[in-house]
């Protein structure tokens, strides 16, 4: 974990109050990249509109706008909240797990294992099978990559956290790798529809698709949620924390399931969108403390609130053309990885 001698800014903030402002700040970035956007709509039409169809009326507003607000921005605002929310917790579930600060949902191989998925649909299968069918594809290689990761970083029936980061890393080049020989193989057509699926996206979103990802979510986050003072018994060493009474193989297959089951299930819907699992979590315990019960759900609310920011970047900087979010996620993460390895000693 990431150590400061000084106490954080916020850390003597109520849990409460921080809670209610994070979500205050999701919900205004929310409504502001709704309305944004090629054709702008107030923000007074879109909450009309949204308030309409949730209480099952019509729209006071015209069809072009409705269209706008519900069938298209808010679906795509939705799944890059949920995007942000389940990749920065699974960011902390990850470094806890691993006891490495340096950790993302990507360390374990499951965004090569889900490129390698989809890039073999996309190759292969060309435009037959649609993106439902890349999207099945990427799940089933991510989820494929975690069992043979999670097998390889046993030893003797014990999960070692540091034997399972090397194996995470080994397999994801090899899948990295034959991910670039299919790329070799692909028409032009085909090398696009990689390239902008790899960088990650959320403007394929719809009402149809949005269903499953958000169950799992929104279900694993809580699921997550009750274990942050197991996490903290984690943090002082397995010895301890099994003195203490924690069943330490048993959470840490929990967490990785629900790590896996993240990540696997949003890479499937939008494709790779790197940094996010590891700069959120630093940045709260950065601004809130140490603790896992304040850590896990802020850095719900805040990288929510952080791909949602991203998007509507993605959709504004290069208007009317659209950018994918990895380009953004890059640029603000990697300066920020780069400071943290300065940070922690890593490049001196």
């Amino acid at each position: 974990m990431t150590r400061t001698s000084t106490r954080p800014p916020l850390a003597a903030t109520p849990l409460p109050i921080a809670l209610v402002v994070s979500a205050a700040v999701l919900l205004a970035m929310m409504l502001l990249s709704i309305a944004a956007g090629s054709v702008t709509v107030s923000v007074a039409d879109t909450g009309r509109v949204i308030l309409a169809h949730l209480s099952g009326k019509t729209p006071d507003v015209g069809f072009t706008v409705d269209q706008i607000v519900w069938n298209y921005r808010l679906p795509r605002v939705i799944l890059a909240a949920l995007c942000g929310c389940g990749l920065a917790v699974a960011g902390v579930i990850l470094q806890a797990l691993v006891n490495n600060p340096l950790a993302d949902p990507y360390v374990l191989g499951l965004s090569s294992g889900a490129s390698l998925g989809a890039v073999t649909v996309i190759v292969t299968a060309g435009g037959v099978l649609g993106g439902v069918g890349v999207s099945t594809a990427a799940f089933c290689g991510a989820v494929a990559t975690i069992a043979v990761v999670f097998l390889l970083g046993q030893q003797r029936g014990t999960l070692v956290p540091t034997r399972l980061v090397l194996a995470g890393v080994a397999v994801g080049y090899l899948l990295l790798a034959a991910t670039n020989y299919l790329q070799l193989r692909a028409t032009p057509n085909e090398l696009r529809a990689v390239l902008f699926w790899t960088m990650g996206s959320v403007a394929g979103a719809s009402w149809d698709r949005l269903g499953p990802v958000t169950v799992v979510v929104l279900v694993t986050v809580a699921v997550v949620l009750a274990f942050g003072r197991r996490l903290n018994v984690l943090g002082t060493g397995d010895e301890q924390a099994t003195a203490l009474g924690v069943d330490v193989r048993t959470l840490r297959i929990i967490l990785l399931v629900s790590a896996s089951l993240l990540t696997g299930v949003l890479i499937a819907a939008a494709g790779g969108i790197g940094f996010v699992g590891l700069m959120i979590p630093h940045l709260v315990r950065l601004a809130f403390g140490l603790d896992h019960r304040r850590v896990l759900p802020l850095s719900a609310l805040i990288g929510a609130a952080y791909l949602v920011a991203v998007d509507l970047l993605s959709r504004t900087v290069d208007a009317p053309n659209e950018l994918p979010l990895g380009i953004f996620t890059a640029a603000f993460g990697a300066p920020f990885f780069l400071w943290l390895l300065r940070r922690n000693g890593g490049l001196t």
